[in-house]
């Protein structure tokens, strides 16, 4: 039998799921042992999790639970308790120099318990094989243009995608969007939502990227970027673009929030934004630039973003010791060496 324990996520503002009910049954049924903890915020009601077979806990007392749990979330841990026993799936974003990282790290090695960060659950190719990324590209994209209308709503609220879509479909201004990883997850929800816009976005990838052509990236009102970095790479932005006169950019969604990191692909911004403040400007005066820059983006549309996450994490849990776990396993082993070493 497999303990699997669905924590409380302690952001306010995190109404997502990594398991959504019906796919806790499916676990249930398969043989697991599935406890949800109480969550105010979570959009799922803690009595569907009950009618699912799933035990219900206290919020955040997955620290009392068998050393053998896996324990299941999607953002950042409490800061307590110092050392982490348990083996951990969540998105911990901690293994290319985040802020925090070296710390979380060794709350792992001092508890003697593992990380198995979502982002590193890859197939044999290198792909991720659970992910928000559409969601997160979709919403990337809505906020930017409803900002450049003048139309945004704040402080944000999450809601469902058809009130975002009537939002999106309300007659107004057609910038010109550029999407930047527009072939993966996050470029194929942001050209989504440049649909419902009515804005048809220029859609750039590998290709384009390769051979960046900054003055046609500044040509466009907004740049929305949806690329998933492993590695240093070519900035797309520099501080120098942003104060470029022949520039149009007006608005910059950074659908994937590495800000912290050194594989940060928009170096232009040095902390992500928020609920309350979704736009902050990097550049004002005649022409300013905004940027939106949120990482639980996906929390804006709860219920669909939990949905589809949940329907692929769902069928990896039902074997724990499959490949890809092991070869997230392996990532946070090599991790932790590389944090010792530092």
């Amino acid at each position: 039998m497999t303990r699997l324990w669905l924590r409380h996520e302690v952001r306010s503002t995190e109404r997502r799921a990594a398991v959504v009910p019906t796919d806790a049954a499916r676990l249930v049924a398969a043989g697991h042992q599935v406890t949800v903890e109480r969550s105010p915020q979570r959009v799922f009601p803690t009595g569907e999790y009950l009618t699912a077979g799933c035990t219900i806990a206290p919020a955040g007392s997955w620290v009392d639970a068998p050393a053998d749990t896996y324990v299941i979330g999607l953002k950042e841990l409490p800061d307590e308790p110092a050392a982490l026993r348990h083996r951990h799936v969540y998105f911990a974003h901690a293994y290319k120099g985040q802020r925090g990282a070296a710390g979380l790290l060794r709350r792992f090695t001092a508890g003697g318990g593992t990380l198995l960060d979502l982002e590193h659950l890859t197939g044999e190719d290198g792909r991720r094989l659970v992910a928000f990324g559409y969601w997160a590209g979709y919403t990337g994209a809505a906020l930017a243009v409803l900002h450049l209308r003048g139309t945004l709503e704040v402080p944000l609220r999450p809601g469902s995608r058809a009130d975002l879509d009537i939002a999106l479909a309300t007659p107004g201004e057609r910038p010109r969007v550029l999407v930047v990883g527009a072939l993966g997850r996050g470029g194929r929800g942001a050209r989504a939502a440049c649909a419902v816009a009515g804005i048809q976005p220029t859609s750039w990838d590998i290709a384009e990227t390769s051979r960046l052509d900054r003055p046609a990236l500044l040509a466009h009102d907004i740049l929305v970027n949806a690329v998933f970095s492993t590695g240093p790479v070519t900035p797309l932005l520099t501080e120098a673009d942003l104060d470029d006169p022949a520039g149009e950019l007006r608005v910059i969604s950074d659908v994937t929030c590495d800000v912290t990191s050194d594989c940060n692909i928009l170096p232009v911004y040095d902390r992500v934004t928020s609920w309350q403040e979704p736009a902050r400007a990097l550049r004002r005066g005649e022409r300013p630039v905004h940027i939106i820059a949120i990482d639980n983006l996906p929390s804006l549309l709860p219920w669909e973003a939990s949905a589809a996450f949940s329907a692929e994490l769902g069928r990896h849990l039902l074997d724990l010791d499959s490949a890809p776990w092991q070869r997230a396993a392996r990532r946070f082993r090599t991790a932790v060496k590389e944090n010792a070493h530092a």
